[in-house]
């Protein structure tokens, strides 16, 4: 029996590790899960998202998934803050003539390679003022925290459910 305590923090592989009957529970919860059966999907983002972060990807409370998942193995209910924000709202900074760049993850991914770096490497490149354009199959929230711990501003524009736009954006 595993001792992992279920934390907004947990990562989705390592609770699918600990835990294995609660990966078919979180695809029922948010059925936006389902894309962790894709072996890809599971060595790249499940080894790196989080449980707060897959909350958001499923459009799910932080607080209802964690207690849902703790309570399935046994754990005491958890009554923590959720503190992720993502900026859906087009903001004021928005302007297409801004785009220097555009980079579209969907093969990287496809390939079973991890864009991060790659990402962060271009957002450290690029100019002030100007905006990096990103196309997913999926929202990157760990890619969208570690460009707002670097001071970069995002814009998530969610075209469907196999598609997402992330603008970011270095101020001057």
């Amino acid at each position: 029996m595993s001792e992992l305590i279920i934390t907004p923090k947990t990562k989705i592989l390592q609770l699918i590790e600990a835990y294995p009957q609660l990966e078919d529970i979180l695809i029922q919860y948010a059925p936006a899960f389902k894309k962790l059966k894709n072996p890809v999907l599971r060595k790249t983002v499940a080894k790196i998202a989080t449980l707060q972060q897959a909350a958001v990807i499923g459009n799910a409370k932080v607080e209802d998934l964690i207690n849902h998942l703790r309570k399935e193995v046994g754990q005491d209910l958890y009554s923590g803050e959720s503190t992720i924000v993502y900026t859906t709202q087009k903001p004021g900074w928005f302007s297409e003539e801004l785009i220097e760049t555009e980079f579209d993850a969907k093969e990287m991914l496809a390939a079973g390679e991890q864009p991060v770096n790659q990402v962060i490497a271009d957002l450290n490149s690029m100019n002030s003022g100007k905006i990096y354009k990103l196309v997913a199959p999926f929202l990157p929230a760990p890619l969208i925290d570690k460009a707002s711990s670097l001071k970069i501003k995002h814009w998530v524009e969610k075209v469907d459910d196999q598609n997402f736009i992330i603008y970011f954006y270095k101020e001057i």
